[in-house]
């Protein structure tokens, strides 16, 4: 009889396990459990059409005809619970399907506004689909927004109010932008862009509580003792990972779902990918949250192997994200904060970022940093090896820095002339990678 594989959760995850199931197993039988009345999209591109950028239609990434063709049985119902000792799960409108193995990736969800008036109508979040499409209606009546948060999700919803035409002012908890992230100059980077498009700062400053009018949200009264009218309130104060199920189940689950090095549960036959799973990276040597596009796919991928009887443990690749910020490009990757953030293991995660970003073991950091305009590079050094990077504007080094970094190749004899402020990084760095990429193919020179 064909194995039957259950998957809840029809993200970056949960697709990629069902595609690697299928890979391997061609007469396995394969069903997605869905609380989204949707095909597969992007989460990512979200922003894009929040900002008129690209049609909604464009955000979809798999049709019909691809679930068909690879005999993915989509089921758009919510799961209920989870009985691992009877291998059964149990869905919204009272069916139970039991599964041979079974794979949670049923992602994060935004942190709630902690203050009174959250339940308005008008504050809005930027999670899904059905979100952004009520964002996109909202704001054709829309005249003033207020944005609280930082990361990227905060940024999306500011430039989507400003490109829909909605006057939007943001608010900034600290003194810049993104700190755990950035350094000042880089928050600056960014600051100035949000000022020129019109965007009104306000730094150290919070929400205290909103004011409603018939239901609806009208003012925002802030910690300065400043008053804001309002429609629309954007909320993106961090995620967490959804872990009803598992702890419904009895699962171990920590932030999220603790996971083995082959992504098992605490129980036998249960899997978990993605933003959900809380999984051992090499760097910090502890058990951490990503919520990266591609660390989803590759955990996804990983567990789905597994699933279908690989038997390979997974090691988690150096985590990384590729984003536009006002029109800036940003790639971080590995442990590249501009510093440590106190207490950094506890705080909430914000979507597109990692917790590895921020690890900072106790050994010492050197950081190394070249500006010109717009384009900045920041490196991260630590025992002669480069352990993270945040390049801004110009991304022609993120390949070199992405394998180099991921490698842990040790760059002791380009150090000195990386701390030479004469030279760019380029200049030092792409030769260096060649020569190291032309060693590990095993040729003579390096190779184009």
């Amino acid at each position: 009889m064909a194995a039957h594989f259950v998957i809840v959760g029809n993200g970056a995850a949960g697709l990629s396990a069902a595609e690697e199931i299928r890979r391997r197993d061609t007469q396995a039988r394969i069903t997605i459990l869905s609380d989204e009345p949707h095909l597969f999209y992007s989460r990512p591109g979200l922003a894009y059409y929040l900002s008129g950028e690209i049609p909604e239609r464009r955000v979809f990434a798999r049709t019909p005809q691809y679930y068909h063709e690879l005999r993915l049985d989509l089921v758009h119902q919510r799961c209920e619970q989870i009985w691992p000792a009877d291998h059964t799960v149990e869905l919204a409108d009272g069916r139970r399907l039991r599964y041979d193995a079974l794979l949670i990736a049923v992602g994060n969800r935004a942190v709630p506004a902690p203050f009174p008036g959250a339940d308005l109508d008008g504050v809005v979040y930027l999670d899904m689909l059905d979100q952004a499409r009520e964002i996109v209606r909202r704001t054709r009546k829309a005249h003033q927004a207020v944005v609280i948060g930082g990361g990227i999700t905060a940024l999306e919803l500011v430039e989507g109010f400003h490109a829909r035409g909605v006057h939007t002012h943001y608010l900034l908890r600290r003194d810049r932008y993104w700190p755990a992230l950035l350094s000042e100059d880089e928050s600056r980077l960014i600051e100035d862009r949000l000022e020129e498009m019109g965007v009104v700062l306000h730094r150290n400053t919070e929400v205290v509580a909103l004011e409603g009018r018939r239901g609806r949200v009208h003012r925002a009264h802030l910690s300065t003792g400043e008053t804001l009218a309002c429609d629309l309130v954007g909320v993106a104060i961090g995620v967490r990972p959804n872990l009803a199920l598992a702890k419904q189940a009895g699962l171990r689950t920590d932030r999220g779902i603790l996971v083995d090095e082959y992504l098992r549960t605490s129980a036998p036959d249960v899997y978990a990918a993605g933003d959900v799973a809380q999984i051992r990276d090499r760097w910090s040597g502890e058990y951490r949250l990503d919520s990266l596009w591609p660390s989803a796919i590759a955990s996804g991928r990983a567990a789905g192997a597994n699933m279908a009887g690989a038997n390979e443990p997974y090691e988690k690749g150096i985590p990384f994200n590729v984003a536009r910020l006002c029109g800036i490009m940003l790639t971080a990757i590995g442990q590249a904060a501009a510093q440590r953030t106190p207490d950094e293991a506890r705080l909430d995660i914000s979507r597109g970022s990692s917790q590895v970003w921020t690890a900072m073991p106790a050994s010492d950091y050197a950081r190394l940093r070249r500006a010109r305009g717009s384009d900045s590079i920041r490196l991260v050094v630590r025992d002669n090896v480069l352990v993270g990077a945040l390049v801004l504007g110009n991304q022609s080094l993120v390949t070199p820095l992405l394998e180099l970094i991921g490698a842990e190749v040790d760059v002791s004899e380009i150090l000195p002339q990386l701390w030479d402020r004469e030279r760019p990084f380029a200049d030092v760095i792409e030769p260096f990678w060649r020569t190291w990429k032309a060693s590990q193919n095993g040729h003579g020179r390096p190779q184009d």
